[in-house]
């Protein structure tokens, strides 16, 4: 059968052990791959009784059936643990160009269990899998570890972890190919917590595509959808993830100053606008990806890719600070350690309203610029404060006493889009399994962008049908795995029909959502299981509770409670958010139990 390799590599760290197998098919074609196939496995493996950071926390990287086949960003790769930041079930997905290599080297998904002795990387090539001598590389940064091991786009991907990881930082990321991220939710501390420095892979196999003639004109059409929106071919190219700043910050929905408001007045300055028309060298792209959104920046101080829309708001209205140059060293900094910048710039926006309310005694403050690049380093080295904001601004915020300061959900540190002005991205936030994401089923095109039509962004009824469905289809695309700017442009249709051409199976669109829902009812199962409940889908109280200041979003907070009973009824779940068995049996869930 194409599309998967049907194959598993399994390491256990403690005994050096190496085991490959067959995947289970059946399940490969239940949960695709990617995210869904991870966190089905993880089902299996990883149950309450194992703490994230214990030798018994397995990482799963995994690929998806339509990875290394050429279409439109079928580039990326997931990894899947319990989260040591949230201890939800987690994945954290990347582009570039390691997940291509692994899919070459004939494997669908690789498990890593138990901890070295010592420093450890993996390497593995067409020769084999081997376990290497990684204590001449133990804290290092990551660009050097990357250089040292050999990376070369196309032939030998380097997937590494910065000092952050090492220093078992919740907030620390897993790196590849030098800048790329698998951010949210700490699996860089996972990896470290194994004594994993590194992943190297050199493929030489390529996937092969069942019916050639039907994949090469779904590609020619997925192509020219992408030429002709101009959000895929002109603004992401042109302006990259930040070309949005202006129009949230417009409509009030930029979180400023940690949500204490709505509209940041340096807005055009840290915008996609200023960034190409001051620090801009050139763009990149990933993998056979026509899009091209990467920006690589260059200041006095830095040089290399980013930053994205989400970094340039988490160090800057986040904190404060209109300083595009700073928020630009601040997110190299981050690539460079190992740390996902969302996070980091929350936690650091926390801190900043923490010392001006008096219950921290720093200089960190809203609009310190100057503190911004040793903030980062501090939280990656867990030097002074730094080792207080590691653990993430809810635990930051409960040491010191007002927790209620933590712009988190489910402990993940809310993204740019401040709920108050965007209803349906609350519900969104306040449901999502791993916790406040975006990238959970992102209303910003319904709710702002008219993609594909705009619906009233302060609705409140009916809006969980919306949110389900883009919660659904998200699922299946990081299990296909693809680029969600990609769906910008190309309907969820073109997805199945694809994923038909590679495997020969017939997927329909109702099949891949399906799998979509199936993916999103695991993971609720999985979080149940470890003792969530519906009390935790809920948002921080400043949104519940404080109206939005000012601004066209001036008056509102998210009137969470009635979309939330609509979405449990939506969902097929009963009043506690608990998935009725009748649901379960429909997905083909009915043998797992929260």
């Amino acid at each position: 059968m194409n599309g998967w390799n049907g194959s598993v590599v399994d390491i256990n760290l403690t005994n050096r052990e190496t085991k490959t197998y067959a995947l289970d098919m059946d399940m490969a074609q239940q949960f695709l791959g990617g995210r869904g196939l991870g966190g089905r496995l993880l089902w299996d493996l990883v149950g309450p009784e194992v703490a994230p950071l214990a030798p018994e926390n397995v990482l799963i990287f995994a690929v998806g059936p339509l990875t290394g086949t050429g279409y439109q960003t079928s580039n990326r790769f997931s990894v899947s643990t319990k989260s040591p930041l949230t201890g939800t079930i987690l994945d954290a997905n990347s582009g570039g160009f390691w997940g291509m290599q692994f899919k070459k080297t004939g494997y669908d998904v690789l498990i890593v269990r138990g901890r070295a002795d010592h420093p450890v990387f993996i390497e593995i090539t067409p020769a084999g899998v081997s376990i290497q001598d990684a204590a001449p590389l133990w804290g290092l940064r990551v660009k050097e570890v990357t250089q040292r091991l050999g990376q070369n786009n196309n032939r030998r991907n380097v997937l590494c972890i910065g000092p952050a990881g090492e220093n078992l930082g919740l907030m620390a990321a897993i790196m590849n190919d030098g800048e790329r991220a698998l951010a949210r939710g700490g699996p860089g501390a996972v990896m470290g917590s194994k004594n994993l420095k590194a992943i190297v892979v050199e493929g030489k196999t390529r996937p092969e595509i069942e019916d050639d003639e039907r994949f090469k004109f779904l590609l020619y059409e997925s192509r020219k959808m992408l030429r002709a929106s101009p959000l895929t071919s002109q603004a992401l190219p042109e302006f990259g993830t930040a070309v949005v700043m202006n129009l949230i910050n417009a409509i009030g929905a930029l979180p400023t100053r940690n949500f204490q408001a709505v509209q940041f007045e340096h807005a055009e300055a840290i915008s996609g606008e200023a960034l190409r028309d001051s620090y801009l060298v050139d763009n990149a792209a990933c993998w056979a990806c026509p899009i091209a959104c990467t920006r690589i920046s260059k200041t006095d101080k830095v040089a290399g890719e980013g930053p994205e829309y989400e970094s340039v708001w988490a160090f800057g209205a986040q904190c404060g600070i209109g300083d595009l140059a700073a928020i630009i060293e601040a997110n190299s900094l981050c690539n460079d350690f190992g740390l996902d910048t969302i996070s980091v710039g929350s936690t650091i926006g926390c801190l900043m309203e923490l010392s001006e309310r008096g219950l921290v005694d720093s200089d960190l403050r809203f609009g310190r610029a100057d503190l911004l690049a040793g903030a980062v380093e501090d939280i990656a080295l867990r030097r002074g404060l730094g080792a207080d904001m590691a653990e993430g601004s809810r635990r930051l915020a409960a040491k010191y006493g007002a927790p209620e300061l933590s712009m988190s959900v489910k402990g993940l540190e809310l993204p740019a889009y401040d709920p108050r002005g965007m209803q349906g991205q609350g519900l969104l936030f306040a449901t999502s399994n791993r916790g406040a994401c975006h990238m959970r089923g992102n209303m910003l095109g319904l709710e702002v962008l008219g993609l594909p039509k705009l619906i009233d962004r302060f609705q409140v009824q009916g809006k969980s049908a919306y949110v389900t469905l883009h919660q659904n289809s998200a699922a299946a695309i990081d299990s296909l795995v693809l680029c969600k700017f990609t769906n910008m442009a190309v309907a969820d249709e073109y997805f199945a029909r694809v994923l038909s051409a590679v495997t020969g199976l017939p997927y329909s669109t109702g099949d891949l959502i399906r799998a979509g829902e199936r993916i999103w009812n695991l993971e609720r199962l999985y979080n149940l299981r470890e003792g969530f409940t519906a009390a935790d889908d809920t948002l921080p109280r400043r949104l519940l509770e404080e109206p939005a200041p000012a601004g066209p979003s001036a008056g509102w907070t998210v009137k969470l409670e009635q979309m939330r009973r609509e979405y449990y009824r939506t969902r097929g779940w009963d009043a506690a958010g608990v998935p009725k068995p009748a649901k379960l049996a429909e997905l083909g869930l009915e043998k797992l139990t929260a």
